[in-house]
């Protein structure tokens, strides 16, 4: 925690760098001196730190103007806020007029969560845990996913989403995809946001993954991904709300699983290509923004603003198909461990890297990096660390945050700073009790909890300000990292 004698030290130099930086409450404000009057806002606990480069990415996402036309007009960050490897810090939400700014959202396009429960009591789990540990191993880390698509199907995913992907499957599946419950799939479409079908086209995508016709294996498709993602089956420790619990699913003692994944590959080959479009068509002789983050406008190239929302959707719907199929693979393994009838049904699913229309078709988009959306009435899903609680909530629709919501608790240390800790003691790293399967031993180290700020905190500040009510918490039972 900062001291008033720290913080005043900090907004001195940030103030030396151009930066005006002034805190009421939990609420801090930041903006560049040469930029908009309006401030950026960052909600955070009391006793997190205050990172200065997370606030300059802020002020400068601020900032952003075409000279053409288009301006950010809200910025803020939930309170998971710290650096960005690409220039946005995490945590960052923005509202843009007449422009779009593709490098705000990245390559992860359509990092997301999804939550399933499940009937089935935790120690039942844990005493075949080994035999579905070998099974999920095999689908997660060596391949053994036997998850065909015809070429049909992956158009129709990439230009319909989940909508177009079940509807082409349903056809004839193939693989493990036989084995499915397609009725269910379809019945879950409601809990997915946005129906996870946005308006997306194939010409966008790799070109290995669209062929004219016959099949396609993906060797993307249903992965987990590096970095922070994971697969995870939890126990719901805990419920605050019981009448949103209850008509949602979900009740203490159930096990939970947990997915953290997006749009893999699709999302590199977008999210590269976008902003290098982006650089290129920036007008000739104009300063460069600083942070690489080239805007695209209406008033200079409607075709390349409708062009990259275009492109993101067509990644955000492989996105939400990714996610699909990690959980179903995972249920699929808890039926053929325990029985045919178990249900495991979804509770929610939704994204976190995504521009978004503000106000339905017209001129403002909101932009989320690393944050959820926390719409009145939606359900959220927070994680913490494969240590810590995660929790499900409910969103409040709060002008705080742009009805917004963290994604996570935040990192405190980067994966140098772990893999160069000091002190390796399992201890020491908040690993002790932890069941973490993965083939890399660096990523249980990268991800350890002792990377992660608290997430009792972060949840807390966000219930005060009313952006969110909690529903339930789980407790982490095993965690596959990739």
């Amino acid at each position: 925690m900062h001291s008033n004698k720290q913080m005043n030290r900090l907004f001195a130099a940030l103030g030396r760098e151009g930066l005006e930086v002034s805190r009421e409450g939990r609420v801090y404000r930041v903006r560049r001196k040469d930029g908009p009057e309006a401030p950026a806002e960052v909600l955070l606990p009391d006793d997190f730190p205050v990172e200065a480069k997370a606030l300059r990415q802020l002020a400068g996402l601020m900032a952003v103007r075409h000279p053409l036309g288009g301006e950010v007009e809200h910025a803020c960050a939930s309170p998971d806020f710290h650096p960005g490897d690409a220039g946005v810090a995490i945590g960052s939400v923005a509202v843009t007029r007449d422009m779009v700014i593709p490098a705000a959202v990245g390559s992860d396009i359509n990092c997301g969560m999804r939550l399933h429960v499940v009937e089935l009591a935790p120690d039942r789990l844990l005493a075949k845990r080994d035999e579905l540990v070998e099974l999920l191993k095999g689908d997660f880390f060596f391949g053994t996913r036997d998850l065909p698509m015809t070429a049909a199907a992956m158009r129709a995913l990439f230009h319909d989403g989940l909508l177009g992907w079940l509807e082409e499957v349903s056809r004839g599946p193939l693989g493990v995809l036989a084995r499915s419950d397609l009725g269910q799939l379809a019945a879950e479409l409601d809990r997915v946001h946005l129906g996870g079908a946005l308006e997306g086209h194939a010409q966008w995508a790799p070109e290995d993954l669209v062929p004219d016709d016959g099949q396609v294996r993906d060797g993307g498709m249903a992965t987990i991904g590096g970095g922070n993602h994971f697969v995870e089956i939890q126990v719901v420790e805990a419920v605050e709300d019981r009448a949103l619990a209850h008509a949602w699913g979900v009740r203490a003692g159930q096990l939970a699983f947990m997915i953290h994944s997006g749009s893999r590959g699709v999302g590199k080959h977008v999210g590269a290509a976008w902003r290098d479009k982006a650089r290129a068509a920036w007008p000739k002789g104009q300063r460069h923004p600083e942070e690489g983050l080239f805007a695209l406008s209406l008033a200079d190239h409607p075709e390349l603003v409708a062009g990259y929302l275009q492109a993101e959707a067509t990644a955000a719907n492989y996105g939400f198909v990714n996610r699909l199929l990690l959980a179903e693979l995972l249920r699929l393994r808890l039926r053929q461990v325990f029985g045919a009838g178990l249900s495991a049904p979804l509770v929610y699913d939704l994204p976190h890297n995504i521009t978004l229309p503000m106000d339905g078709p017209g001129r403002r988009w909101i932009t989320r990096k690393g944050a959820c959306p926390a719409d009145a009435g939606q359900p959220v899903i927070i994680p913490g660390s494969m240590g810590a609680a995660s929790y499900l909530a409910v969103g409040r629709g709060s002008s705080a945050l742009l009805s917004s919501a963290s994604h996570g608790a935040g990192r405190a240390r980067s994966r140098f700073m772990m893999s160069n800790h000091s002190d390796q003691d399992e201890r020491a790293l908040g690993l002790t009790g932890v069941d973490c399967i993965t083939l890399r031993e660096e990523r249980r180290i990268e991800e350890a909890p002792a990377a992660y700020k608290p997430i009792g905190p972060v949840i807390g500040c966000q219930v005060e300000a009313g952006t969110i009510a909690v529903v339930a918490r789980l407790r982490p039972l095993m965690t596959f990292k990739a």
